[in-house]
This record gives C-alpha cells, sequence and structure tokens, in this order.
C-alpha cells in the first residue's frame, strides 16, 4: 500500500483502503513494541489474521488517521499503571495484591512469581490471574514500604 487511507464504516469498523481501491475491514491493531517504543511498528491486521499495513512511526501519519488508530489502539489496550502495593496477602503464590494505579485501587491475583516480567532495568509487568497486565514503568518511584512488598517477589 503506498497510502494509507482509513475510514469507518456505519457499524465503527476501521477500513484500509489499499492502492487499487480495495477496502478491507481492520479486525486488530497491534503495536510491535507497546512498551518500549509503542509509537513505533503498528501492525493492521485483516480478518485472516494477514497484515494489511505496516506504520512504521505513528508519529509520521496525519492526524485523523493517526487519531483513528490511536482510538482502536486505546479499546484494545488496557494496562494500568501500579503507583504503589499496599497489600500482599503472602509471599507465596497465589497471593493477592492491593494496589493504587492510575485508574484506581484493586487488586489483583498473582499466580506465580513468573508473571513479574522485567521490561527494562527499572520497568516491570504484572500479570494477574485474568491475564490483565499491570505495568511499573519504575521500581524507583515506588515509596518505600511498596519497595519491600515488591522485593520478596524479585
Amino acid at each position: 500500500m503506498n497510502a494509507l487511507n482509513l475510514s469507518r464504516d456505519a457499524a465503527g469498523t476501521l477500513l484500509v483502503t489499499d492502492a487499487q481501491n480495495n477496502t478491507h475491514c481492520i479486525s486488530m491493531v497491534v503495536r510491535a513494541y507497546p512498551i518500549s517504543a509503542p509509537n513505533e511498528g503498528v501492525s493492521l491486521l485483516g480478518a485472516d489474521g494477514h497484515e494489511l499495513a505496516w506504520i512504521a512511526n505513528l508519529d509520521a501519519l496525519d492526524k485523523v488517521p493517526r487519531n483513528l488508530i490511536n482510538n482502536e489502539l486505546a479499546q484494545r489496550e488496557f494496562m494500568p499503571k501500579i503507583n504503589a502495593i499496599h497489600a500482599v496477602s503472602s509471599y507465596a503464590t497465589p497471593s493477592t495484591w492491593t494496589v493504587t494505579t492510575n485508574k484506581g485501587i484493586t487488586e489483583l491475583i498473582l499466580t506465580a512469581e513468573d508473571h513479574i516480567r522485567r521490561t527494562s532495568q527499572n520497568s516491570l509487568l504484572i500479570t494477574d490471574s485474568q491475564g490483565i497486565s499491570y505495568l511499573l514503568t519504575d521500581v524507583g518511584e515506588l515509596d518505600k514500604s511498596s519497595r519491600k512488598l515488591l522485593d520478596r517477589f524479585l
């Protein structure tokens, strides 16, 4: 595809029109590097799972297609950011954690210690029993009691 022509149909489905003027339904928008480089490498997938378009950098797009893609990503991605850890039910898994996120206070169930993964030197990705991923962007920014609770699992 030479040009990225995006639109929505009456049902709100995202559509892409290729250089041959063929319109394709986009079933999924996926970031290649959702944490380390969220605006670089975005794939638009068709219903069959094949890539319809590759976007090297979202910032290079015009405002309208960039907004359409960002809206799709916002609906698909839900990754609360942990700001504090208040309590942990047990230092063995499974354990219930009470945390404050950018979405509010919640509880998550950590089913295995390997569900805490480093994404960089200071950031972690914690996946709960329901498959929700929580991002801890900088362990060093946590308060002392939160770091103490977290250190038991690292």
